[in-house]
């Protein structure tokens, strides 16, 4: 009885692996933009923790992220220098409000420095921080929650000869925007539901080609008979 019930793969004719093909690929696109529906999900939801200002949150969320990242096929699409790309996993995102965080701290490190009347220039700080300001309202900047506010003070600084020393103290006390960088690469593979309908698929794509070449090469053989 089992041998009777036994479908052999050689029997099926390639119209039949076809038709069985069509669906089977609507299943895996469905089932990859599941996952990467997920993935995204959780990817914002650390943006939000980190947008609240909650740290403990970002590394519950950030770890969600990741075992979800590497136990699934997720696959995205992400901008690389203006060019398109398909990679797996989260692609790179920052976690920007911890970074602002930093380094608007280093900056307060400075105007304590930078706010001294002794100085030849003024007070650099003042003069930079007012510079800025009026740039912040033209451009709809949120002060000091802005990355280009940052780089504009940092800028301003830079123009005064007298404040070299304390230049060279706020671009080492800055962070660098590295250290809050996250990718997390998923594998291209795995045992899930969706793993295994992509490899039945593939399996049934690698028997229709090997069919269709073995057809050609026949078919080539007896012209030359």
């Amino acid at each position: 009885m089992k041998k009777r019930g036994r479908i052999k793969l050689h029997k099926v004719k390639t119209w039949q692996l076809l038709l069985i093909l069509v669906p089977l690929l609507f299943l895996d696109a469905t089932l990859l933009r599941m996952e990467h529906v997920r993935m995204t999900e959780l990817r914002d939801a650390v943006l939000e923790a980190d947008a609240s200002d909650n740290d403990e949150e970002v590394t519950k969320r950030l770890e969600e992220l990741r075992e979800f990242t590497l136990s699934n096929m997720v696959i995205n699409v992400v901008d690389d220098n203006g060019e398109q790309r398909v990679t797996f996993g989260t692609g790179p995102f920052y976690l920007e409000h911890q970074y602002i965080k930093a380094a608007n701290k280093a900056l307060e490190e400075a105007e304590s420095q930078l706010a001294d009347d002794s100085n030849p220039n003024g007070n650099v700080y003042a003069k930079a921080s007012d510079a800025c300001r009026a740039q912040a309202i033209s451009n709809g900047w949120t002060a000091w929650d802005d990355p280009n506010y940052i780089n504009c003070m940092v800028s301003e600084i830079q123009k005064y000869p007298a404040a070299n020393e304390i230049q060279d103290s706020i671009k080492a006390s800055l962070p660098s925007t590295e250290l809050y960088r996250r990718e997390y690469a998923a594998p291209i593979w795995t045992p899930t539901l969706t793993g295994f309908m992509v490899l039945i698929t593939l399996i049934i794509i690698v028997v229709i080609m090997y069919r269709m070449i073995v057809w050609i090469v026949l078919r080539l053989s007896l012209l030359f008979v």
